[in-house]
């Protein structure tokens, strides 16, 4: 069976790389063969991260596309991340619809609020239908989770899969107790540069780190509103210490706060040195689409994560069992204390976490319904 697979990014942006690509060589040992397509490259996405505006590789990008869209009939299946053209009508899926082309359609973000809730009144008025018209011209819907799924069906899409974001088990060992760790050997602890480099035995017996892993955007959007209880939890207990994932620069949120470069190689070595995970949200529409993919890593190294009362992170998180939710400061700094001074119930929870991991958000338990989706 040969699948194109039009996907939004490169294997660089987080969304594409867990969403397709991490899939490609279980379809793949399936007898399948898998053709990418990603919509914009990797110079654009580096100058994404880097604040730039690149017009000239969005152009191309545009066109890169359109000239794939005339190769469709040499695939039986073909699964578009969220759209084929980005901020256009959904003329492209409705063409798919029209030749008989049963596309399969991926979310793991609430992207319809890009339009409906766009502050834009001309994006609003002649896009804010378009992922329902996606959704509802496509043979199959699949979505990160129920919030986007009851989208799906309101809009009148006919066969909708509910596949959450997950991790690959073979990558993420548990964190077994604070200085017990056993790495697999695609695992990089070591070699990162700047302060990301590996937490000492001295450190580790003394100091308690509180980590977040993300994007720049993400960060200034959802973990920047906390600068507040993060300066304040500093003074109140020295010996806590975060490591922000992600972001290079100083932030300014206070003097125990490393900021390390992420490396899809060093990821998973940078959250073991983690005792806590954090993944706070602000509470909008867009929110209640995020797959809570943060709290799927920390739990799969069998690391605690304290989140916002938000969204899908109700879902990963059972209070007390694999994960604490916050809403105030208070909360949020009550939780990390409550975790710190008990370290039977921190790895207890982390336990807990783990074992949900496994039972519901690896790719170990996705892939196979994948396979009966594109087969189907």
């Amino acid at each position: 069976m040969k699948i194109l697979y039009l996907t939004k990014y490169t294997r660089l942006a987080g969304s594409s790389r867990m969403r397709s690509y991490q899939y490609f060589p279980y379809l793949e040992k399936a007898g399948m063969q898998v053709t990418i397509k990603p919509f914009f490259d990797n110079a654009y996405l580096k100058d994404f991260y880097a604040g730039k505006k690149n017009i000239s590789a969005v152009l191309k990008s545009y066109v890169r596309r359109l000239g794939v869209l005339f190769s469709v009939f040499s695939y039986d299946r073909v699964v578009i991340e969220k759209e084929i053209f980005p901020f256009l009508p959904a003329l492209a899926e409705w063409m798919l619809k029209r030749l008989g082309i049963q596309y399969i359609v991926d979310y793991d973000d609430a992207i319809f609020h890009n339009y409906d809730q766009s502050a834009n009144p001309i994006i609003k008025k002649f896009l804010g239908n378009k992922i329902a018209k996606v959704m509802r011209f496509s043979g199959t819907v699949v979505a990160g989770n129920k919030y986007l799924a009851d989208y799906a069906t309101r809009s009148g899409a006919k066969n909708i899969e509910i596949i959450p974001t997950v991790i690959d088990l073979e990558r993420y060992p548990v964190k077994n107790s604070d200085s017990d760790v056993v790495l697999p050997p695609n695992v990089i602890l070591s070699g990162v540069e700047g302060r990301a480099g590996e937490r000492s035995a001295s450190e580790n017996n003394q100091k308690f780190v509180v980590g977040w892993i993300g994007t720049k955007t993400t960060f200034e959007k959802h973990l920047l509103p906390c600068k507040d209880w993060i300066k304040a939890l500093q003074i109140q207990d020295p010996n806590i210490r975060f490591h922000i994932v992600g972001i290079t620069e100083d932030m300014d949120l206070g003097k125990n706060v490393q900021y390390i470069r992420w490396t899809e190689e060093t990821e998973v070595a940078e959250i073991l040195k983690m005792d806590i995970g954090l993944m706070p949200l602000q509470d909008s529409k867009w929110e209640k689409g995020k797959c809570a993919y943060k709290l799927i890593q920390y739990a799969a190294c069998g690391i605690p994560g304290v989140a916002s009362d938000v969204g899908m992170n109700r879902e990963v998180t059972v209070p007390g069992e694999t994960g604490i939710l916050a809403s105030a400061d208070e909360e949020w700094i009550q939780a990390i204390k409550t975790l710190k001074s008990n370290t039977e119930l921190r790895h207890q929870i982390g336990r807990n976490a783990r074992k949900k991991v496994e039972e519901r958000y690896c790719i170990q338990q996705t892939s196979t319904k994948w396979l009966e989706i594109l087969n189907h």
